[in-house]
Protein backbone atom coordinates (compact mmCIF):
# COMPACT_ATOMS: atom_id res chain seq x y z
CA UNK A 1 0.00 0.00 0.00
CA UNK A 2 1.64 3.43 -1.00
CA UNK A 3 2.66 6.25 1.80
CA UNK A 4 -0.30 8.18 1.32
CA UNK A 5 1.62 10.81 3.15
CA UNK A 6 4.70 10.88 0.88
CA UNK A 7 1.67 10.82 -2.21
CA UNK A 8 0.43 13.66 -0.41
CA UNK A 9 3.80 15.57 -0.54
CA UNK A 10 4.50 14.69 -4.10
CA UNK A 11 1.30 16.51 -4.74
CA UNK A 12 1.57 19.32 -3.14
CA UNK A 13 5.41 19.66 -4.53
CA UNK A 14 3.86 19.06 -8.79
CA UNK A 15 3.69 22.72 -9.24
CA UNK A 16 7.40 23.37 -7.99
CA UNK A 17 8.70 20.94 -10.15
CA UNK A 18 6.36 22.28 -12.89
CA UNK A 19 7.54 26.02 -12.32
CA UNK A 20 11.37 24.56 -12.44
CA UNK A 21 10.74 22.63 -15.51
CA UNK A 22 9.05 25.73 -17.00
CA UNK A 23 12.27 27.79 -16.34
CA UNK A 24 14.65 25.82 -16.59
CA UNK A 25 13.35 25.10 -20.25
CA UNK A 26 13.34 28.49 -20.65
CA UNK A 27 17.07 29.28 -19.55
CA UNK A 28 18.00 26.18 -22.29
CA UNK A 29 16.52 27.71 -24.89
CA UNK A 30 17.75 31.31 -23.92
CA UNK A 31 21.53 29.68 -23.69
CA UNK A 32 20.98 27.98 -26.98
CA UNK A 33 19.67 31.35 -28.84
CA UNK A 34 22.44 33.25 -27.55
CA UNK A 35 25.99 30.85 -26.99
CA UNK A 36 25.18 28.04 -29.56
CA UNK A 37 24.33 24.68 -29.66
CA UNK A 38 27.23 23.52 -28.19
CA UNK A 39 27.17 25.39 -25.02
CA UNK A 40 23.77 23.92 -24.44
CA UNK A 41 25.37 20.65 -25.47
CA UNK A 42 27.76 21.00 -22.53
CA UNK A 43 25.12 22.21 -19.76
CA UNK A 44 22.62 19.67 -20.22
CA UNK A 45 25.74 16.87 -20.43
CA UNK A 46 27.02 18.31 -17.33
CA UNK A 47 23.65 18.29 -15.87
CA UNK A 48 22.82 14.97 -16.75
CA UNK A 49 25.93 13.63 -15.35
CA UNK A 50 25.24 15.30 -12.23
CA UNK A 51 21.71 14.24 -11.43
CA UNK A 52 22.74 10.58 -12.18
CA UNK A 53 26.18 10.92 -9.77
CA UNK A 54 23.86 12.35 -7.16
CA UNK A 55 20.79 10.04 -7.57
CA UNK A 56 22.54 6.63 -8.29
CA UNK A 57 25.89 7.15 -7.11
CA UNK A 58 26.87 6.19 -10.66
CA UNK A 59 30.91 6.26 -10.77
CA UNK A 60 30.99 6.39 -14.61
CA UNK A 61 28.53 9.84 -14.21
CA UNK A 62 31.58 11.15 -12.22
CA UNK A 63 34.19 9.99 -14.73
CA UNK A 64 32.79 12.06 -17.21
CA UNK A 65 31.51 15.00 -15.28
CA UNK A 66 35.42 15.43 -14.23
CA UNK A 67 36.19 14.84 -17.45
CA UNK A 68 34.20 17.40 -19.16
CA UNK A 69 34.83 19.96 -16.33
CA UNK A 70 38.54 19.74 -16.41
CA UNK A 71 38.57 20.24 -20.00
CA UNK A 72 36.58 22.89 -20.46
CA UNK A 73 38.51 26.14 -21.96
CA UNK A 74 38.45 29.55 -19.53
CA UNK A 75 35.41 31.06 -22.01
CA UNK A 76 33.62 28.40 -22.17
CA UNK A 77 33.94 27.56 -18.29
CA UNK A 78 32.52 31.34 -17.78
CA UNK A 79 29.68 30.48 -19.60
CA UNK A 80 28.57 27.06 -18.03
CA UNK A 81 29.41 28.72 -14.64
CA UNK A 82 26.95 31.55 -15.88
CA UNK A 83 24.42 28.62 -17.05
CA UNK A 84 24.39 26.93 -13.29
CA UNK A 85 24.09 30.01 -11.44
CA UNK A 86 21.01 31.25 -13.11
CA UNK A 87 19.09 28.27 -12.97
CA UNK A 88 19.78 28.24 -9.30
CA UNK A 89 18.37 31.77 -9.00
CA UNK A 90 15.44 30.69 -11.26
CA UNK A 91 15.31 27.73 -9.15
CA UNK A 92 15.11 29.78 -5.98
CA UNK A 93 12.12 31.86 -7.06
CA UNK A 94 10.13 29.27 -7.94
CA UNK A 95 10.92 27.48 -4.62
CA UNK A 96 9.54 30.65 -2.77
CA UNK A 97 6.60 31.38 -4.92
CA UNK A 98 5.88 27.62 -4.33
CA UNK A 99 6.07 28.58 -0.34
CA UNK A 100 3.57 31.74 -0.70
CA UNK A 101 1.42 29.00 -3.02
CA UNK A 102 1.54 26.85 0.31
CA UNK A 103 0.72 29.67 2.58
CA UNK A 104 -2.44 30.66 0.78
CA UNK A 105 -3.60 26.75 0.01
CA UNK A 106 -4.30 26.71 3.88
CA UNK A 107 -5.58 30.29 3.75
CA UNK A 108 -7.77 29.41 1.51
CA UNK A 109 -8.67 25.90 3.36
CA UNK A 110 -9.12 27.64 6.71
CA UNK A 111 -6.93 24.96 8.01
CA UNK A 112 -4.93 25.71 11.30
CA UNK A 113 -2.96 28.62 11.25
CA UNK A 114 0.88 27.64 10.02
CA UNK A 115 3.71 27.91 12.61
CA UNK A 116 5.17 30.91 12.34
CA UNK A 117 2.36 33.17 11.26
CA UNK A 118 0.87 35.85 13.19
CA UNK A 119 -2.47 34.08 13.92
CA UNK A 120 -0.44 31.08 14.91
CA UNK A 121 1.26 33.17 17.74
CA UNK A 122 -1.82 34.80 18.95
CA UNK A 123 -3.91 31.55 19.26
CA UNK A 124 -0.69 29.90 21.51
CA UNK A 125 -0.94 33.19 23.53
CA UNK A 126 -4.90 32.32 23.75
CA UNK A 127 -4.35 28.45 24.94
CA UNK A 128 -1.80 29.69 27.48
CA UNK A 129 -4.42 32.07 28.62
CA UNK A 130 -2.65 35.47 28.08
CA UNK A 131 -5.19 37.82 28.62
CA UNK A 132 -6.22 40.57 25.83
CA UNK A 133 -5.14 43.40 28.43
CA UNK A 134 -1.49 41.94 28.63
CA UNK A 135 -1.03 41.84 25.06
CA UNK A 136 -2.18 44.85 24.34
CA UNK A 137 0.18 46.50 27.25
CA UNK A 138 2.83 44.42 25.14
CA UNK A 139 1.74 45.63 22.17
CA UNK A 140 1.55 48.97 23.58
CA UNK A 141 5.46 49.29 25.10
CA UNK A 142 6.88 46.86 21.80
CA UNK A 143 9.49 48.62 19.68
CA UNK A 144 10.06 46.72 16.23
CA UNK A 145 13.29 47.07 14.29
CA UNK A 146 14.30 44.70 11.64
CA UNK A 147 17.87 44.12 11.05
CA UNK A 148 19.47 44.00 7.79
CA UNK A 149 22.86 43.16 7.90
CA UNK A 150 24.69 44.66 4.55
CA UNK A 151 27.59 42.35 3.68
CA UNK A 152 29.04 42.61 -0.10
CA UNK A 153 28.38 38.93 -0.56
CA UNK A 154 25.00 39.71 -0.35
CA UNK A 155 24.98 42.67 -2.78
CA UNK A 156 22.94 42.19 -5.88
CA UNK A 157 22.97 44.59 -9.06
CA UNK A 158 19.50 46.12 -8.77
CA UNK A 159 18.80 45.22 -12.25
CA UNK A 160 19.13 41.22 -11.46
CA UNK A 161 16.69 41.74 -8.86
CA UNK A 162 14.26 43.80 -11.08
CA UNK A 163 14.27 40.96 -13.46
CA UNK A 164 14.29 37.95 -10.85
CA UNK A 165 10.96 40.02 -9.00
CA UNK A 166 9.44 39.78 -12.82
CA UNK A 167 9.88 36.47 -13.42
CA UNK A 168 8.09 35.94 -9.37
CA UNK A 169 5.04 38.13 -10.75
CA UNK A 170 4.60 36.34 -13.65
CA UNK A 171 4.66 32.69 -12.34
CA UNK A 172 2.44 34.06 -9.62
CA UNK A 173 -0.12 35.12 -12.68
CA UNK A 174 0.18 31.62 -13.96
CA UNK A 175 -0.50 30.42 -10.24
CA UNK A 176 -3.04 32.65 -9.13
CA UNK A 177 -5.53 33.35 -12.76
CA UNK A 178 -7.43 30.99 -14.73
CA UNK A 179 -5.11 31.83 -17.97
CA UNK A 180 -6.59 31.70 -21.58
CA UNK A 181 -4.34 29.99 -24.04
CA UNK A 182 -3.49 33.06 -25.38
CA UNK A 183 -2.79 34.46 -22.47
CA UNK A 184 -0.77 31.75 -20.96
CA UNK A 185 1.25 31.99 -24.55
CA UNK A 186 1.58 35.53 -23.75
CA UNK A 187 3.00 34.99 -20.17
CA UNK A 188 5.48 32.42 -21.15
CA UNK A 189 6.54 35.21 -23.81
CA UNK A 190 7.06 37.65 -20.91
CA UNK A 191 9.29 35.11 -18.84
CA UNK A 192 11.40 34.50 -22.06
CA UNK A 193 12.11 37.95 -22.31
CA UNK A 194 12.45 38.63 -18.32
CA UNK A 195 14.84 35.29 -18.43
CA UNK A 196 16.41 36.56 -21.60
CA UNK A 197 17.32 39.88 -20.01
CA UNK A 198 18.45 38.26 -17.10
CA UNK A 199 21.00 36.05 -19.27
CA UNK A 200 22.55 39.21 -20.67
CA UNK A 201 22.84 41.37 -17.42
CA UNK A 202 25.98 40.80 -15.36
CA UNK A 203 25.70 39.11 -12.23
CA UNK A 204 29.36 40.59 -11.50
CA UNK A 205 29.37 44.34 -10.81
CA UNK A 206 32.55 45.98 -12.89
CA UNK A 207 33.11 48.51 -10.26
CA UNK A 208 34.07 48.13 -6.17
CA UNK A 209 31.69 48.06 -3.79
CA UNK A 210 31.40 50.61 -1.66
CA UNK A 211 29.46 51.12 1.83
CA UNK A 212 26.31 53.08 0.29
CA UNK A 213 25.81 50.39 -2.56
CA UNK A 214 25.34 47.89 0.76
CA UNK A 215 23.02 50.74 2.20
CA UNK A 216 21.13 51.32 -1.45
CA UNK A 217 20.43 46.91 -1.34
CA UNK A 218 18.97 47.32 1.99
CA UNK A 219 16.80 50.07 1.36
CA UNK A 220 15.54 48.45 -1.62
CA UNK A 221 13.93 45.81 0.78
CA UNK A 222 11.01 48.63 1.35
CA UNK A 223 9.45 48.40 -1.83
CA UNK A 224 10.23 44.49 -1.96
CA UNK A 225 9.12 43.72 1.32
CA UNK A 226 8.79 46.14 4.66
CA UNK A 227 6.20 48.97 3.12
CA UNK A 228 3.42 46.66 1.47
CA UNK A 229 3.49 43.46 4.02
CA UNK A 230 3.26 45.91 7.08
CA UNK A 231 0.39 47.53 5.47
CA UNK A 232 -1.22 44.44 4.57
CA UNK A 233 -1.16 43.26 8.03
CA UNK A 234 -2.57 46.31 9.28
CA UNK A 235 -5.71 45.65 6.71
CA UNK A 236 -6.08 42.13 8.10
CA UNK A 237 -9.52 42.21 9.73
CA UNK A 238 -9.40 38.58 11.14
CA UNK A 239 -5.61 38.24 12.41
CA UNK A 240 -6.39 39.29 15.97
CA UNK A 241 -3.73 41.62 15.58
CA UNK A 242 -4.71 44.78 13.94
CA UNK A 243 -5.45 46.78 16.20
CA UNK A 244 -2.70 45.98 18.51
CA UNK A 245 -0.21 46.22 16.47
CA UNK A 246 -1.37 50.35 15.95
CA UNK A 247 0.62 50.46 19.67
CA UNK A 248 3.53 49.46 18.79
CA UNK A 249 6.52 51.75 17.74
CA UNK A 250 8.36 51.19 14.66
CA UNK A 251 11.51 52.19 13.21
CA UNK A 252 12.87 52.19 10.14
CA UNK A 253 14.99 48.99 9.47
CA UNK A 254 18.75 49.43 10.89
CA UNK A 255 21.46 48.55 8.39
CA UNK A 256 25.01 47.42 9.78
CA UNK A 257 27.42 47.55 6.52
CA UNK A 258 30.74 45.93 7.05
CA UNK A 259 33.39 48.33 6.71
Amino acid sequence: MPNLQAVETQDKDLPLRDDIRLLGRILGDTIREQRGQAVFDTVEQIRQNSVRFRRDEDIAARRDLETTLNGLPPAEALQIIRAFSFFSHLANIAEDQHHIRRTRAHVLTASTPRQGSMAHALARAREAEISSARIACFFANALVVPVLTAHPTEVRRKSTIDREMEVAELLAERDRLQLTALELAGNEVALRRAILTLWQTNLLRITRLRVIDEVANGLSYYDYAFLSEFAALLRRPRSGARHRWRGARWRAPVLFADG
